[in-house]
């Protein structure tokens, strides 16, 4: 059993949102580790979970078991966590439920569709979560505490790899670590100036009764998202999900306050305070982008071909070319490579370029070799719909192969690393369950490793 904390609290949790529309089950106590109590539908969320994740989505016979130990084993850890005074703070709370709740608005498509399938509107769902996420986040501090002296040398990598069937090695595609440098073409002063001052235009029909704010929303608002909501957003104050100084405006605002123009890193805001509640504020807005010309896109790019002969001539780094020039938000963290949101890291194959900004980068791959840099791209960013330049950095190629300890020792050794830890986990278990007072119904007491741990439970 290698994956106690496999599961994800907040998952959990909408799982157990699913599980009680889908099957009704009547909630009781299932079991007690310590102070903390597990219930029933905290299974059933996660064996809901479980089979949405299932390609056939039946699930094997002991899957309850499996759920249920993984729960018990993470309550252990959270109680010795706390004991320990392993530091977990509010903002890394605050952090995991915006990233939680934004997962699951692209799961449903909106907000709106997902409070419909869920029942709980953004404010219920950032409370139902805190509490399980900060026991996740609790458990994962234990268990690095328990894991991180653990390491693997050379003959262990070796020996692990020489325990695999030959013909059950993995299959690997054509894989590739590929960057991107992005320069968003720059209006000019007057073009900003001319923004401003419509948006000024705006405000003062409105607040003259000429306008309706709502209808200039409709009509001239370039947010995309104005075709479905009219430009009205529900903010709450530490959704970090939001550009920080539309949000920061938004909540200096009283109830009808329409705000002066406001930039951020999509254009300009207008912004009108429909309704405050506590920590929540319902917005409309009109978002203007500055015209960018011709001239401004041609600016970007002899910076951009500027940039990309430093790097061609080794004066500088892709690396530290991104971190000083490129304009995209998340590079200071991904150091301009493209990730893989599927497995991690920065290995890709062709087919995980998908979205329509990527398909481009594809075209390009047949020109370039491993090290070398594109010249500037014009594209269109798929978030924004803004024009934008780029050049683009193929770090490595793999041709296809099978695994083999030259091409994949890291992956070999990441996989020889993660069955050492989870010894390390289940040893750490087996000594300090039996500590705690654990109680479970009788529907788990056959579970495997429940009738181990209940049993060295009762010979304490």
């Amino acid at each position: 059993m290698n994956k106690f904390l496999a599961f994800s609290a907040g998952v959990m949790l909408l799982g157990q949102v699913a599980a009680a529309q889908q099957r009704m089950v009547a909630d009781k106590i299932a079991a007690i580790v310590g102070d903390k109590i597990i219930l029933s539908s905290d299974v059933e969320g996660e064996l809901v979970n479980m089979q949405r994740q299932v390609p056939d989505g039946h699930l094997p016979p002991d899957a309850a078991c499996t759920i249920m130990e993984q729960i018990i084993a993470q309550k252990v850890m959270v109680i010795q966590a706390e004991r320990d005074s392993l530091p977990v703070s509010e903002s890394d709370v605050d952090g995991q439920i915006d990233n939680r709740i934004r997962y699951f608005e692209q799961l449903y498509g909106s907000r709106e569709k997902m409070k419909e399938v869920t029942g709980y509107s953004i404010y219920q769902l950032r409370e139902r979560f805190r509490q399980p996420i900060k026991e996740g986040l609790l458990a994962k501090a234990m268990q690095d505490k328990i894991t991180n002296a653990v390491k693997v040398t050379p003959s262990e990598v070796k020996r692990y790899f020489d325990g695999i069937p030959k013909d059950s090695l993995k299959f690997y595609e054509s894989e590739l670590e590929i960057g991107q440098l992005v320069i968003i073409p720059k209006a000019t002063k007057e073009m900003e100036q001319y923004t401003i001052d419509r948006l000024n235009e705006f405000k003062k029909e409105v607040q003259e009764k000429k306008a309706d704010f709502g209808r200039l929303a409709i009509l001239y608002s370039q947010d995309p998202g104005t075709k479905e909501n009219n430009g009205i957003y529900i903010l709450n104050r530490t959704d970090k999900q939001w550009d920080p100084e539309f949000l920061a405006a938004s909540f200096r605002l009283k109830e009808n306050e329409i705000s002066s123009p406001v930039k951020s890193q999509f254009g300009y805001h207008l912004i009108q305070c429909l309704k405050r509640q506590g920590d929540n504020i319902t917005v409309q807005h009109i978002l203007l982008k500055p015209n960018i010309g011709k001239s401004d896109i041609a600016a970007a790019r002899t910076k951009l071909d500027t940039i990309r002969q430093n790097i061609v001539n080794g004066k500088i780094t892709f690396a530290e070319a991104v971190r000083n020039f490129s304009d995209e938000p998340m590079s200071k963290f991904t150091g301009g490579m493209l990730q893989n949101n599927v497995g991690g890291g920065t290995l890709l194959t062709i087919d995980q370029l998908d979205q329509p900004s990527e398909r481009d980068i594809v075209l390009m791959l047949d020109t370039l070799k491993p090290g070398g840099v594109s010249a500037p791209q014009q594209y269109t960013d798929d978030e924004n719909g803004s024009t934008n330049l780029r050049i683009v950095y193929l770090k490595t190629r793999t041709n296809p192969h099978r695994e083999n300890l030259n091409d994949d020792y890291a992956r070999i050794q990441q996989r020889t690393l993660a069955i050492k830890q989870a010894e390390a986990r289940d040893k750490w278990l087996r000594e300090t369950i039996p500590t705690y007072y654990i109680h479970v119904d009788n529907d788990f007491k056959k579970c495997g490793h429940i009738a181990k741990w209940m049993g060295a439970v009762a010979q304490k």
